[in-house]
């Protein structure tokens, strides 16, 4: 079993099937809305990019085109060493086993920061959040994308999936922070049915997988995020 750091909160569709994460990750956002939203705020060419919860890298590569050092941050080990392997050939991109709470880099080291899909619940964020503080230098930003559990159907499945959820003291958490908000109107397009299932599956209880399935013709469904800024 791969080592998972202290502190860390589970993500049981990655953590526990990480191959349908993949086909997840390629399914969404095709257009790539959220990088050109997130840019139009503070891009980061030439910039230090941290990814927190990188998961197995899937977005280091983009970022690394670009930026001048991107650092990715993953608590699940096994997770973290994909990450790295993905990223073996580029040189600016370096990967670390650690938590939001926890960053492994020093004050005012980095100009931008992104934890996507990773960090939407709000309440219990505080020591990620303090962690940005000291680790974002000035004039730098940081991001937070994730799914909006109030809109659509993928936001109805979410609901019904973790009833506990709730997307006002959410909505209310990251307005007393001080974060902008901006919907982000996504959606997943995938090749074939088995892959779409697959990731419902992975997203859903089973009874709310399995609506979801019938609910959904075709091979598109409508992802509503929201992102999230805070200028430092």
């Amino acid at each position: 079993m791969a080592r998972i750091v202290n502190g860390a909160v589970p993500s049981p569709n990655i953590w526990n099937s990480p191959q349908i994460y993949e086909v997840e990750n390629q399914a969404v956002d095709p257009g790539r809305l959220a990088d050109a939203a997130m840019r139009e705020i503070r891009p980061w060419d030439a910039a230090t990019v941290l990814d927190i919860g990188c998961g197995s890298g899937f977005h280091l590569p983009s970022y690394a085109a670009t930026a001048s050092r991107v650092v990715g941050i993953e608590p699940h080990a096994g997770l973290a060493a994909r990450a790295a392997a993905r990223c073996a050939t580029l040189p600016n991109v370096t990967v670390r086993t650690a938590t939001a709470q926890e960053l492994p880099l020093p004050p005012a080291s980095v100009d931008v920061a992104v934890a996507r899909w990773a960090y939407f619940f709000g309440p219990g964020c505080e020591p990620g959040l303090r962690e940005l503080t000291r680790v974002v230098r000035r004039g730098g930003a940081a991001f937070v994308i994730d799914l909006d559990g109030s809109r659509g159907d993928f936001g109805r499945w979410f609901r019904q999936t973790v009833p506990s959820y709730s997307p006002e003291a959410v909505e209310e958490f990251w307005s007393r922070q001080g974060w902008r908000r901006r919907e982000l109107d996504l959606t997943m397009e995938f090749s074939s049915r088995a892959d779409l299932e697959a990731v419902l599956a992975i997203e859903f209880a089973p009874a709310v997988a399995a609506r979801a399935v019938e609910e959904t013709p075709g091979l598109k469904i409508f992802y509503p995020n929201v992102l999230r800024w805070r200028h430092f």
